[in-house]
Protein backbone atom coordinates (compact mmCIF):
# COMPACT_ATOMS: atom_id res chain seq x y z
CA UNK A 1 0.00 0.00 0.00
CA UNK A 2 1.53 3.32 -1.30
CA UNK A 3 1.89 5.92 1.92
CA UNK A 4 -0.46 8.30 0.40
CA UNK A 5 -3.29 5.31 0.57
CA UNK A 6 -2.36 4.41 4.31
CA UNK A 7 -1.32 8.41 5.61
CA UNK A 8 1.26 8.24 8.59
CA UNK A 9 0.49 7.56 11.84
CA UNK A 10 -0.74 10.80 12.95
CA UNK A 11 -3.09 11.36 10.22
CA UNK A 12 -6.45 11.98 10.88
CA UNK A 13 -9.26 9.32 9.56
CA UNK A 14 -12.40 10.14 8.86
CA UNK A 15 -13.94 8.29 11.87
CA UNK A 16 -11.68 11.08 13.97
CA UNK A 17 -13.40 13.52 12.19
CA UNK A 18 -16.71 12.16 13.36
CA UNK A 19 -17.96 9.95 10.52
CA UNK A 20 -18.51 6.48 10.57
CA UNK A 21 -18.79 5.03 7.38
CA UNK A 22 -19.17 1.41 8.79
CA UNK A 23 -22.49 2.69 11.11
CA UNK A 24 -24.06 3.77 8.05
CA UNK A 25 -23.45 0.72 6.17
CA UNK A 26 -24.81 -1.18 9.45
CA UNK A 27 -28.04 1.43 8.68
CA UNK A 28 -28.72 0.08 5.27
CA UNK A 29 -28.32 -3.54 5.82
CA UNK A 30 -31.19 -2.89 8.46
CA UNK A 31 -33.11 -0.52 6.51
CA UNK A 32 -33.36 -3.10 3.45
CA UNK A 33 -35.65 -5.51 5.23
CA UNK A 34 -38.22 -2.78 6.12
CA UNK A 35 -37.92 -1.29 2.81
CA UNK A 36 -38.90 -4.80 1.16
CA UNK A 37 -42.50 -5.25 3.34
CA UNK A 38 -43.08 -1.70 1.20
CA UNK A 39 -42.20 -2.57 -2.35
CA UNK A 40 -45.07 -2.66 -5.24
CA UNK A 41 -44.98 -4.14 -8.36
CA UNK A 42 -43.63 -0.85 -10.53
CA UNK A 43 -40.49 -0.90 -8.29
CA UNK A 44 -37.30 -1.93 -10.34
CA UNK A 45 -34.33 -1.24 -8.28
CA UNK A 46 -34.43 0.19 -4.81
CA UNK A 47 -32.75 0.95 -1.58
CA UNK A 48 -28.91 0.21 -2.04
CA UNK A 49 -27.95 1.86 -5.70
CA UNK A 50 -26.97 5.47 -6.79
CA UNK A 51 -31.01 5.85 -7.53
CA UNK A 52 -34.21 3.95 -7.88
CA UNK A 53 -35.35 2.69 -10.52
CA UNK A 54 -39.73 2.98 -10.94
CA UNK A 55 -41.66 2.44 -13.91
CA UNK A 56 -45.62 3.65 -14.00
CA UNK A 57 -48.45 1.53 -13.36
CA UNK A 58 -49.74 -0.09 -16.56
CA UNK A 59 -53.60 0.08 -16.13
CA UNK A 60 -52.88 4.29 -16.39
CA UNK A 61 -53.66 5.69 -19.93
CA UNK A 62 -52.67 9.38 -19.36
CA UNK A 63 -50.87 9.03 -16.26
CA UNK A 64 -49.76 12.36 -14.26
CA UNK A 65 -46.92 12.43 -11.42
CA UNK A 66 -48.27 14.63 -8.58
CA UNK A 67 -45.17 14.96 -6.40
CA UNK A 68 -44.69 16.56 -2.52
CA UNK A 69 -42.28 16.62 -0.05
CA UNK A 70 -42.41 18.07 3.39
CA UNK A 71 -40.39 17.69 6.81
CA UNK A 72 -42.08 16.90 10.25
CA UNK A 73 -41.16 20.46 11.90
CA UNK A 74 -39.98 21.17 15.35
CA UNK A 75 -42.78 17.81 16.84
CA UNK A 76 -39.06 16.45 16.25
CA UNK A 77 -37.65 18.67 19.34
CA UNK A 78 -40.16 16.62 21.66
CA UNK A 79 -39.25 13.15 20.06
CA UNK A 80 -35.92 14.10 21.32
CA UNK A 81 -36.60 15.19 24.87
CA UNK A 82 -39.01 12.23 25.21
CA UNK A 83 -36.47 9.35 23.20
CA UNK A 84 -39.59 8.60 21.17
CA UNK A 85 -38.12 7.70 17.44
CA UNK A 86 -40.59 4.87 15.86
CA UNK A 87 -43.52 7.23 15.18
CA UNK A 88 -41.75 10.18 13.57
CA UNK A 89 -41.33 8.44 10.69
CA UNK A 90 -45.12 7.87 9.95
CA UNK A 91 -45.63 11.65 10.46
CA UNK A 92 -43.22 12.20 8.00
CA UNK A 93 -44.68 10.27 5.40
CA UNK A 94 -47.81 11.54 6.18
CA UNK A 95 -47.18 15.38 5.80
CA UNK A 96 -46.21 14.05 1.68
CA UNK A 97 -48.44 11.28 0.87
CA UNK A 98 -51.61 13.36 2.50
CA UNK A 99 -50.62 16.17 0.43
CA UNK A 100 -50.34 13.96 -2.89
CA UNK A 101 -53.36 12.38 -2.63
CA UNK A 102 -55.23 15.90 -2.28
CA UNK A 103 -54.84 16.09 -6.30
CA UNK A 104 -56.29 12.45 -6.55
CA UNK A 105 -53.48 10.78 -6.65
CA UNK A 106 -52.03 7.08 -5.72
CA UNK A 107 -48.76 7.76 -3.92
CA UNK A 108 -46.40 5.58 -5.84
CA UNK A 109 -42.77 5.49 -3.74
CA UNK A 110 -41.21 7.46 -1.09
CA UNK A 111 -37.61 8.46 -0.07
CA UNK A 112 -36.16 10.04 2.89
CA UNK A 113 -33.39 12.23 4.18
CA UNK A 114 -31.77 11.73 7.94
CA UNK A 115 -29.38 13.92 8.68
CA UNK A 116 -27.42 14.04 12.23
CA UNK A 117 -24.03 15.00 13.85
CA UNK A 118 -23.46 11.17 14.80
CA UNK A 119 -25.25 8.67 13.91
CA UNK A 120 -26.90 5.75 16.04
CA UNK A 121 -27.67 3.13 14.47
CA UNK A 122 -30.53 2.39 17.18
CA UNK A 123 -32.08 5.39 16.87
CA UNK A 124 -31.85 5.80 12.96
CA UNK A 125 -33.44 2.15 12.07
CA UNK A 126 -36.29 3.36 14.74
CA UNK A 127 -37.14 6.47 12.77
CA UNK A 128 -36.78 4.28 9.73
CA UNK A 129 -38.91 1.56 10.45
CA UNK A 130 -41.69 4.15 11.15
CA UNK A 131 -41.28 5.56 8.11
CA UNK A 132 -41.38 2.11 6.27
CA UNK A 133 -44.70 1.67 8.13
CA UNK A 134 -46.53 4.92 7.45
CA UNK A 135 -45.46 3.51 3.38
CA UNK A 136 -47.29 0.87 4.44
CA UNK A 137 -50.36 2.38 5.23
CA UNK A 138 -49.86 4.83 2.71
CA UNK A 139 -49.60 2.02 -0.18
CA UNK A 140 -46.15 3.53 -1.36
CA UNK A 141 -42.78 2.27 -1.87
CA UNK A 142 -39.95 2.89 0.01
CA UNK A 143 -37.42 3.16 -2.73
CA UNK A 144 -34.13 4.60 -1.13
CA UNK A 145 -33.15 8.25 0.60
CA UNK A 146 -30.02 9.69 2.37
CA UNK A 147 -28.84 9.18 5.71
CA UNK A 148 -25.92 11.97 6.38
CA UNK A 149 -23.31 12.15 9.10
CA UNK A 150 -22.36 16.21 9.71
CA UNK A 151 -20.18 16.45 12.90
CA UNK A 152 -21.16 19.80 14.27
CA UNK A 153 -24.11 20.24 12.33
CA UNK A 154 -26.54 19.39 15.41
CA UNK A 155 -26.34 18.86 18.35
CA UNK A 156 -25.84 15.84 20.52
CA UNK A 157 -28.37 12.95 20.08
CA UNK A 158 -30.50 15.34 17.27
CA UNK A 159 -31.28 14.43 13.79
CA UNK A 160 -33.36 16.20 10.98
CA UNK A 161 -35.58 14.62 8.70
CA UNK A 162 -37.29 15.27 5.34
CA UNK A 163 -39.40 13.17 2.63
CA UNK A 164 -40.37 13.42 -0.49
CA UNK A 165 -42.82 11.55 -2.34
CA UNK A 166 -44.49 11.07 -5.83
CA UNK A 167 -48.13 9.59 -6.67
CA UNK A 168 -49.64 9.08 -9.99
CA UNK A 169 -53.51 9.70 -11.21
CA UNK A 170 -54.99 9.49 -14.64
CA UNK A 171 -55.42 13.03 -15.93
CA UNK A 172 -58.86 12.89 -16.09
CA UNK A 173 -59.11 12.00 -12.68
CA UNK A 174 -56.86 15.35 -11.24
CA UNK A 175 -59.03 16.73 -8.60
CA UNK A 176 -58.36 20.29 -8.43
CA UNK A 177 -61.40 22.22 -6.64
CA UNK A 178 -62.53 23.78 -9.91
CA UNK A 179 -65.93 22.04 -9.94
CA UNK A 180 -66.84 23.17 -6.55
CA UNK A 181 -70.26 25.15 -6.51
CA UNK A 182 -72.49 26.58 -3.81
CA UNK A 183 -74.92 23.62 -1.96
CA UNK A 184 -72.19 21.31 -1.97
CA UNK A 185 -71.39 19.48 1.56
CA UNK A 186 -68.00 19.63 3.25
CA UNK A 187 -67.05 16.68 5.24
CA UNK A 188 -64.28 16.50 7.74
CA UNK A 189 -62.51 13.45 8.84
CA UNK A 190 -60.91 13.35 12.30
CA UNK A 191 -57.27 14.01 12.83
CA UNK A 192 -55.70 11.82 15.05
CA UNK A 193 -54.18 15.02 17.09
CA UNK A 194 -52.25 18.04 16.43
CA UNK A 195 -50.73 15.93 13.72
CA UNK A 196 -47.04 18.09 13.27
CA UNK A 197 -48.36 21.32 13.01
CA UNK A 198 -48.48 24.01 15.77
CA UNK A 199 -45.14 22.18 17.80
CA UNK A 200 -43.69 25.14 18.46
CA UNK A 201 -46.42 26.63 20.04
CA UNK A 202 -47.49 23.47 22.11
CA UNK A 203 -43.77 23.49 23.15
CA UNK A 204 -43.65 26.67 24.69
CA UNK A 205 -47.03 25.72 26.41
CA UNK A 206 -45.73 23.14 27.86
CA UNK A 207 -42.54 25.22 29.13
CA UNK A 208 -44.90 27.86 30.81
CA UNK A 209 -47.08 24.74 32.29
CA UNK A 210 -44.01 23.55 33.71
CA UNK A 211 -42.35 20.83 31.89
CA UNK A 212 -39.08 20.67 32.29
CA UNK A 213 -37.90 18.70 29.49
CA UNK A 214 -35.21 15.79 29.19
CA UNK A 215 -32.70 15.74 32.12
CA UNK A 216 -34.65 18.48 34.30
CA UNK A 217 -35.74 18.22 37.70
CA UNK A 218 -38.47 16.52 39.23
CA UNK A 219 -41.99 18.93 39.74
CA UNK A 220 -43.57 20.58 37.25
CA UNK A 221 -45.88 19.40 34.33
CA UNK A 222 -45.53 15.68 34.07
CA UNK A 223 -46.36 13.87 30.06
CA UNK A 224 -46.56 10.57 31.46
CA UNK A 225 -49.60 11.85 33.54
CA UNK A 226 -52.82 10.84 32.71
CA UNK A 227 -54.85 13.35 30.50
CA UNK A 228 -58.35 11.82 29.01
CA UNK A 229 -57.35 8.19 29.73
CA UNK A 230 -54.08 8.35 28.16
CA UNK A 231 -50.61 9.57 29.11
CA UNK A 232 -50.02 13.29 28.10
CA UNK A 233 -46.64 12.54 26.20
CA UNK A 234 -48.99 9.69 24.14
CA UNK A 235 -51.43 12.20 22.83
CA UNK A 236 -49.01 14.95 21.77
CA UNK A 237 -46.85 12.16 20.10
CA UNK A 238 -49.94 10.60 18.65
CA UNK A 239 -48.57 10.26 14.54
CA UNK A 240 -50.22 12.33 11.54
CA UNK A 241 -53.32 10.12 10.14
CA UNK A 242 -52.80 8.82 6.53
CA UNK A 243 -55.76 9.18 4.92
CA UNK A 244 -54.68 7.20 1.30
CA UNK A 245 -56.20 4.24 1.56
CA UNK A 246 -59.62 5.49 2.50
CA UNK A 247 -59.43 8.16 0.50
CA UNK A 248 -58.86 6.63 -2.82
CA UNK A 249 -61.78 4.21 -1.68
CA UNK A 250 -63.93 7.12 -1.83
CA UNK A 251 -62.38 8.73 -4.78
CA UNK A 252 -63.10 4.74 -6.63
CA UNK A 253 -66.93 5.29 -5.29
CA UNK A 254 -68.05 9.10 -4.93
CA UNK A 255 -67.51 11.92 -7.91
CA UNK A 256 -65.03 14.41 -5.10
CA UNK A 257 -64.78 17.99 -6.06
CA UNK A 258 -62.21 18.63 -3.82
CA UNK A 259 -59.67 17.94 -0.74
CA UNK A 260 -57.62 19.77 1.80
CA UNK A 261 -55.29 18.24 3.74
CA UNK A 262 -55.46 20.44 7.18
CA UNK A 263 -51.91 21.15 8.01
CA UNK A 264 -50.05 24.35 9.41
CA UNK A 265 -52.70 27.18 8.91
CA UNK A 266 -55.23 25.09 9.91
CA UNK A 267 -58.85 25.13 8.56
CA UNK A 268 -59.27 29.24 7.49
CA UNK A 269 -55.52 29.00 5.40
CA UNK A 270 -55.93 25.46 3.99
CA UNK A 271 -59.22 24.80 2.88
CA UNK A 272 -58.77 28.44 0.52
CA UNK A 273 -56.70 26.75 -1.57
CA UNK A 274 -59.16 24.43 -3.40
CA UNK A 275 -62.17 26.71 -3.56
CA UNK A 276 -62.81 28.07 -6.56
CA UNK A 277 -63.39 31.96 -7.38
CA UNK A 278 -66.97 33.15 -5.88
CA UNK A 279 -66.96 30.24 -3.46
CA UNK A 280 -66.50 29.86 0.27
CA UNK A 281 -67.38 27.59 3.09
CA UNK A 282 -69.43 27.29 5.74
CA UNK A 283 -68.31 25.90 8.77
CA UNK A 284 -70.62 24.68 11.31
CA UNK A 285 -67.78 24.26 14.56
CA UNK A 286 -70.54 22.32 16.49
CA UNK A 287 -70.58 19.91 14.22
CA UNK A 288 -67.77 18.13 15.41
CA UNK A 289 -66.02 17.78 18.52
CA UNK A 290 -63.18 19.27 19.82
CA UNK A 291 -60.79 17.05 21.16
CA UNK A 292 -59.22 17.59 24.65
CA UNK A 293 -55.86 18.40 23.64
CA UNK A 294 -57.00 21.44 21.92
CA UNK A 295 -59.16 22.39 24.52
CA UNK A 296 -56.25 22.64 26.99
CA UNK A 297 -53.84 24.12 24.51
CA UNK A 298 -56.46 27.17 24.14
CA UNK A 299 -56.66 27.23 27.79
CA UNK A 300 -52.66 27.01 28.67
CA UNK A 301 -52.07 29.64 25.87
CA UNK A 302 -54.72 31.78 26.65
CA UNK A 303 -55.66 32.45 22.54
CA UNK A 304 -58.43 32.76 21.32
CA UNK A 305 -60.95 30.41 19.04
CA UNK A 306 -59.46 32.21 15.54
CA UNK A 307 -56.26 32.05 16.37
CA UNK A 308 -56.60 28.25 17.54
CA UNK A 309 -58.14 27.66 13.93
CA UNK A 310 -55.22 29.42 12.43
CA UNK A 311 -52.48 27.41 14.12
CA UNK A 312 -54.01 23.51 14.81
CA UNK A 313 -56.44 21.30 12.78
CA UNK A 314 -58.67 21.32 15.76
CA UNK A 315 -59.77 17.96 15.09
CA UNK A 316 -59.83 18.10 11.88
CA UNK A 317 -57.38 16.29 9.49
CA UNK A 318 -58.63 16.32 5.98
CA UNK A 319 -61.66 17.90 3.84
CA UNK A 320 -63.91 16.52 1.54
CA UNK A 321 -66.14 18.18 -0.96
CA UNK A 322 -69.23 16.40 -2.91
CA UNK A 323 -72.13 17.20 -4.29
CA UNK A 324 -74.95 17.58 -2.04
CA UNK A 325 -76.49 14.25 -3.79
CA UNK A 326 -73.11 12.35 -2.73
CA UNK A 327 -73.11 12.77 0.65
CA UNK A 328 -74.76 10.38 2.22
CA UNK A 329 -72.69 7.89 0.18
CA UNK A 330 -69.03 9.54 1.03
CA UNK A 331 -69.91 9.38 4.82
CA UNK A 332 -70.95 5.90 4.84
CA UNK A 333 -68.15 4.76 2.75
CA UNK A 334 -65.70 6.88 4.89
CA UNK A 335 -67.45 5.47 7.83
CA UNK A 336 -66.98 2.00 6.64
CA UNK A 337 -63.25 2.76 5.38
CA UNK A 338 -62.74 3.32 9.64
CA UNK A 339 -62.57 6.67 9.34
CA UNK A 340 -64.62 8.94 11.92
CA UNK A 341 -65.94 11.65 9.63
CA UNK A 342 -68.59 14.86 10.15
CA UNK A 343 -70.53 16.69 8.01
CA UNK A 344 -69.08 19.89 8.62
CA UNK A 345 -70.57 22.24 6.54
CA UNK A 346 -71.64 23.49 3.37
CA UNK A 347 -70.26 25.83 -0.02
CA UNK A 348 -71.87 28.94 -0.38
CA UNK A 349 -71.27 31.47 -3.05
CA UNK A 350 -68.45 34.06 -1.98
CA UNK A 351 -69.37 38.04 -1.54
CA UNK A 352 -67.01 40.39 -2.56
CA UNK A 353 -64.37 40.82 0.22
CA UNK A 354 -65.43 38.14 2.00
CA UNK A 355 -63.54 35.31 3.90
CA UNK A 356 -62.79 32.21 1.68
CA UNK A 357 -64.09 30.13 4.80
CA UNK A 358 -66.22 30.93 7.92
CA UNK A 359 -66.39 29.13 11.02
CA UNK A 360 -69.43 29.60 12.98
Amino acid sequence: MSAFLAGPPDSPAYRDAGVDIDAGERLVERIKPLARRTLRPEVLAGVGGFGALVELPRRFKEPVLVSGTDGVGTKLKLAFALERHDTIGIDLVAMSANDVLVQGAEPLFFLDYFACGKLDVAVAAEVIKGIAAGCELAGCALIGGETAEMPGMYAAGEYDLAGFCVGVVEKRGVIDGREIAPGDAVLGLASSGAHSNGYSLIRRILERAGWQGKGGPSGGLDLAADFHGRPLADVLMAPTRIYVKPVLRLIGEVPVKGLAHITGGGLVENVPRILPAGARAMLDRRAWPLPALFGWLQAQAGIDDAELARVFNCGIGMIAVVAERDAARALQCLTAAGETVYRVGAIDARPRGAAAVVIG
